[in-house]
């Protein structure tokens, strides 16, 4: 072989394996962000939410070059809503070199996991944990595009006094960090305001027969009962209140807005009340959005947009930043800067709290169509 053949063959070898490496470099520059939610069990109607929402928004933020000129790549871990297998998703993050996480839906799993990703230098954006618990630690990683408990309770409390501080109301809730969480931050704005409970209990979350407390319910003769916990219980709650021919209005949190409320409770749900952010799906700057997952089939109710815009705040943080380093994108987090999302303009706190109160009441009645849903008030 020539000297000259030598030379050509070394050039295009050269050429190839840079190629090649450059070929490897950018199938590797991904962003890796974790969904953490319950995709299976008795809330996985809201791990779905979660997941839709973080994947809608992940790829169209791809389709317009992603986040700094890197895609994003979507990982998604099934909690199940139990804090032990939050935990394992948590460290499977971890292991997968996740720098974003989208979660947790429950504040019980939340709560335990924000360590792990502080710990990782994971930056955690929950699109519905509202436990105030999981901001209170000030920890740099940890943030939340829903509102707070003490501030749903406070509205629900609000309300309780300014219409129903007459009835007989019960106070019922799940044991759970959120469900108890919420039930306790209602109880003490409502005392706060001169208006007692006359049955404040705890039920176990997952049974299919509350019928002896709902005896009990009906012994008190209670008129209202609020209730701190999750769509499933809900729905037994209010079908076996109306066996009993109790017309007691059930009140509750976020945790119940749902459809698949109406699926369990059927018409028994009419009257319902409920706390929850202004519905983003009403936003005229959401129609295109919306329009996206309605042509998919997928109703974005509820958190769904809630986590669609965690993925935006995590761009527009990036962004300014010009980094993605998760510290200098906490900073700009923490900087007071102004989100525009899906879900509408806001910003944090240096606790990782937005900066505005997000609830109103809602009401569950029968639509035009014949289906039940609930309407803001």
């Amino acid at each position: 072989m020539t000297n000259y053949s030598m030379r050509s063959l070394l050039l295009s070898a050269g050429v190839a394996l840079s190629a090649l490496a450059f070929s490897a470099a950018g199938a590797a520059a991904q962003i890796k962000l974790g969904v953490g939610g319950p995709i299976t069990g008795g809330s996985a109607a809201f791990g779905a939410q979660l997941k839709n929402g973080a994947e809608q928004a992940a790829e169209d933020i791809n389709a317009a070059g992603g986040i700094l000129g890197q895609k994003i790549q979507v990982l998604v871990g099934d909690d199940a809503s139990k804090p032990e297998q939050g935990v394992s998703v948590a460290n499977k993050f971890v292991a997968d070199q996740a720098k974003f996480v989208v979660g947790h839906f429950n504040s019980s799993v939340s709560v335990p996991v924000s360590d792990i990703y502080n710990e990782n230098g994971i930056l955690q954006i929950t699109p519905a944990s509202t436990n105030p618990t999981l901001t209170e630690r000030k920890l740099w990683n940890v943030f939340r595009t829903c509102g707070r408990d003490d501030q749903q309770g406070g509205i629900a409390a609000e309300y309780i006094v300014a219409n129903l501080k007459d009835k007989r109301i019960a106070v019922l809730h799940d044991k759970t960090t959120y469900g108890k969480g919420l039930a306790d931050e209602t109880k003490k704005a409502m005392n706060a305001k001169g208006v007692k409970e006359v049955v404040y209990e705890g039920i176990n979350p997952g049974e299919r027969d509350y019928r002896a407390v709902v005896t009990k319910l009906k012994a008190q003769r209670v008129d209202v009962l609020y209730w701190g916990g999750l769509h499933p219980e809900a729905g037994v709650l209010l079908t076996q209140m109306r066996e009993q021919g109790m017309k007691t209005v059930l009140m509750g949190g976020d945790g119940i807005a749902t459809s698949e409320l109406a699926a369990i409770a059927a018409d028994a749900v009419e009257g319902t009340l409920m706390t929850f952010g202004p519905s983003p799906t009403k936003r005229p700057d959401a129609a295109a959005i919306v329009k996206t997952f309605t042509d998919k089939s997928i109703n974005p109710e509820s958190y769904t947009l809630y986590s669609y815009a965690s993925v935006q705040v995590i761009k527009q943080a990036a962004d300014k930043a010009q980094s993605l380093d998760t510290k200098k994108v906490a900073e700009a987090m923490h900087s007071g800067m102004t989100f525009d999302t899906v879900i509408g303009k806001f910003s944090f706190d240096k606790k990782g709290d937005r900066n505005d109160a997000d609830y109103v009441m809602y009401v569950w009645k029968k639509m035009p169509d014949g289906k039940m849903s609930y309407v803001e008030m």
